[in-house]
C-alpha cells in the first residue's frame, strides 16, 4: 500500500486517460512526473501543479531517454513509488496485411517501452522495499477481434508480463496492477492517434476490413469517462490489497466475460481428447 507521499511516473501525459490520471493523482495530494514526446505538451500541467509536478520530455522506445527521465524523477523527488506505463497507440491491420516496419515500431512502444521503465524502476524499488507498477494493458489484452490482432500481440504480451512480475515483485513489497480499460472517450480511436495498414486485401473486406470501420466510427461515442477510469486506477493502487487485474470500462467487463463463457464451453467440449493425450500406464500405442 502507498502512502500520500507517494511519487508518480506517468508516462503519455499529454492527452486522454494519461492526462486525466495525472490530474487526478494531483487532486489526491501525490507529487508527479508527468512525461511525453513533446514537452510543450505537459507544460500546461506542470506549471498548475508547482513543487508537486515535474515535467520530464519522454520517448518510451528510447532506453537512455528512460534513463535519464528516471535520474531527473530520483533528483527531484528522491525516487519513484508508483510508476504508470499508458503511453501508446492503436494500429489496424489483418494479419496478413501487417507491414514490418509499422509492426516493429509497434512493438517498441507499446511492449517494449513498459518492460524498458520496469526494468528502470524495479532497483529502486527493490532497494526501498515498497513501490507500485501500473501497465495499462486493454480489453484487447484478454479479448480478440478482426483487423486488431496486432494490437492484441502487444496488450496480451502486457498482460503476461504483469501477471508474472506480480508474482515475482510481491514477496519484496511491490506491487503490480495490469489496467485493461473497454472504450473509453479519448482521442485514441481518432484519425490523428490510431495508426493503419496502408495495405488492404480485399478477400478480408468483410472481416478485418469491418473490424477498421468500426473502430473509427465508434470515435466520440465511447462509453468510459477517462476521469472515472483514472479515478478508480488511483482508488485500485491506494487499496489495502491492490488488484493485479483491474478492468474498467462495463463494456470490458462484458466482452470479458463473453470470452470467457465461449472458452469454457469449447475447452469442455474438447474435454475427452485433451485428456486423451496423457500417458496411461499399461496402455498399448
Amino acid at each position: 500500500m502507498i502512502t500520500k507521499d507517494a511519487v508518480w511516473l506517468i508516462t503519455g501525459c499529454s492527452k486522454g486517460l494519461g492526462r486525466a490520471l495525472a490530474e487526478q493523482a494531483f487532486g489526491a495530494g501525490y507529487r508527479v512526473v508527468v512525461t511525453a514526446r513533446r514537452i510543450a505538451d505537459i507544460a500546461d500541467l506542470a506549471a498548475a501543479h508547482g513543487d508537486a509536478a515535474l515535467a520530464v520530455a519522454l520517448d518510451v522506445t528510447d532506453p537512455a531517454g528512460i534513463e535519464v527521465a528516471i535520474a531527473a524523477a530520483e533528483h527531484r523527488f528522491g525516487g519513484i513509488d508508483v510508476l504508470v506505463n499508458n503511453a501508446g497507440y492503436g494500429y489496424l491491420a489483418a494479419i496478413e496485411e501487417g507491414e514490418d516496419a509499422d509492426i516493429r515500431a509497434l512493438f517498441e512502444t507499446d511492449l517494449f517501452g513498459p518492460l524498458n521503465l520496469v526494468k528502470a524502476v524495479l532497483p529502486g524499488m527493490r532497494a526501498r522495499r515498497r513501490g507500485h507498477i501500473v501497465n495499462i494493458s486493454s480489453i484487447g489484452g484478454l479479448v480478440t477481434y478482426p483487423g486488431v490482432g496486432y494490437y492484441h500481440m502487444v496488450k496480451f504480451g502486457i498482460e503476461a508480463m504483469s501477471d508474472t512480475l506480480a508474482k515475482e515483485v510481491a514477496p519484496l513489497g511491490i506491487g503490480v496492477t495490469v489496467v485493461a480499460p473497454g472504450a473509453f472517450r479519448t482521442d485514441f480511436r481518432g484519425p490523428a492517434s490510431i495508426r493503419q495498414s496502408a495495405t488492404r486485401i480485399d478477400d478480408y473486406a468483410d472481416t478485418a476490413g469491418k473490424s477498421r470501420e468500426g473502430v473509427q466510427a465508434g470515435h466520440g461515442r465511447q462509453a468510459g469517462d477517462p476521469v472515472r477510469g483514472a479515478r478508480a486506477i488511483i482508488a485500485a493502487v491506494e487499496a489495502q490489497q491492490p488488484p493485479v487485474h483491474l478492468l474498467i470500462g462495463g463494456d470490458a467487463l462484458d466482452q470479458l466475460r463473453g470470452r470467457l463463457d465461449g472458452l469454457r464451453g469449447e475447452t469442455d467440449a474438447w474435454e475427452a481428447v485433451t485428456r486423451s493425450t496423457d500417458f496411461q500406464a499399461g496402455a498399448t500405442a
